[in-house]
């Protein structure tokens, strides 16, 4: 009987026990609702990317491309004049050495002319600047390497006429964008220097769009596009192989009022110039373009190289378009500096830019003065 009572605190332990455990177990009680958040308050925030087991966090976006910073002009135009300088050394060394001669005779003004027209300055021109030549050299009678260099660079600047507008139009016009049309044959450079223009214009914080118009030539697309996206310019195109030039050029300037850009650069395709129906197309872009924006620009693209073959060329497309200046690429060779004075003279329209490399910066204003003193230093 006495050990009832023991039994009996026994079991009152373990019942005791038993339901503190249970409530133990169960933890607290969740609000009414449940909880807002799957954080407390006091929390540490995890940072983007730090994903820990068990977490559902996105892994972090990739980083934006990072942009290239295109040089300044006046940085490149040092540069290109440098470039110039040295690779014209010939022709300006050749012209000096022939005209401080002690004695000109006409075997010399001979030698003089041969010179030029193998720089391909154009007979014209060649015998402009002799005639002129032989007048001061005939009326100063002077020898002397220092005063035959001033004659010859007023003679040739005269030739290069400063007096030409070589300024690009592409400043907005209100509600509108400056539009530039750059056309040319296959193979002188004109994507590449479109692309490259862009980047002068972006070094002049004006906010650029590019139109891939070459429909013909299946990369000219992802050229432009590849050119573009290094210094962040959109670039508009078709998705439909062979599409229309001309609505490609026309959505182009379309999204350029859309997106409120300073500048339009629409780049063409550019077959044989022998090709009616790329003139004919030329034309035609033309003139859809313009139901949207005024035309600024007609910048021909030439190889300084052709010589008098691009000559023709320039003859053919202003035939077809309204051109407005000139883009001289690979202006390096030793004998083909001439060719801005010969192309000015047959086109009336001035050489507004020039290149002299394949660096994606190689591309400058044309300076006459720069250009002259580059050609005789």
């Amino acid at each position: 009987m006495e050990s009832i009572p023991v039994i009996a605190y026994v079991l009152v332990a373990v019942v005791v026990l038993g339901l503190l455990g249970l409530v133990l177990l169960r933890g607290p009680k969740a609000p009414r609702g449940g909880y807002p958040s799957t954080r407390d308050p006091d929390d540490p925030v995890q940072a983007p990317g730090d994903l820990r087991p068990g977490t559902a966090e996105a892994p972090p976006e990739e980083p934006a491309p990072r942009l290239e910073r295109p040089e300044s002009a006046a940085s490149r135009m040092a540069r290109l004049r440098g470039r110039l300088a040295r690779s014209n050394s010939v022709f300006g060394k050749g012209l000096l050495a022939l005209l401080s001669r002690d004695r000109i005779d006409q075997d010399v003004w001979d030698e003089i002319e041969e010179t030029l027209l193998l720089a391909d300055l154009g007979t014209d021109a060649t015998t402009e600047l002799v005639e002129a030549l032989q007048r001061r050299v005939r009326v100063e009678g002077t020898n002397d390497p220092a005063h035959v260099k001033a004659m010859l660079r007023e003679e040739l600047l005269r030739l290069v006429d400063p007096a030409m507008d070589r300024s690009l139009a592409v400043d907005r016009k209100g509600p509108l964008p400056a539009v530039v049309l750059v056309v040319g044959v296959n193979g002188v450079g004109k994507t590449t220097t479109v692309g490259k223009l862009a980047r002068v214009l972006v070094a002049e914080d004006k906010d650029v769009l590019l139109g891939a118009a070459d429909t013909f030539r299946a990369a000219a697309a992802d050229q432009l596009a590849t050119w573009g996206a290094r210094v962040g310019v959109p670039t508009v195109r078709s998705d439909v192989e062979g599409a229309d030039p001309a609505s490609v050029a026309h959505d182009a300037v379309s999204a350029g009022i859309e997106q409120e850009a300073d500048v339009v650069l629409v780049d063409t395709a550019g077959r044989l110039q022998n090709k009616a129906g790329l003139m004919d197309q030329l034309g035609k872009i033309k003139r859809v373009v313009e139901k949207a924006a005024a035309v600024d620009e007609v910048l021909l693209v030439l190889d300084a190289t052709t010589g008098q073959n691009g000559m023709t060329q320039a003859r053919v497309f202003a035939e077809a378009v309204h051109i407005t200046g000139i883009v001289l690429t690979k202006l390096d060779g030793t004998a083909k500096g001439g060719i801005v004075v010969a192309i000015q003279r047959s086109l009336g329209v001035p050489v507004k830019l020039i290149g002299l490399g394949e660096g994606p910066d190689d591309l400058a204003p044309f300076e006459p003065e720069s250009f002259v003193d580059a050609l005789l230093d």
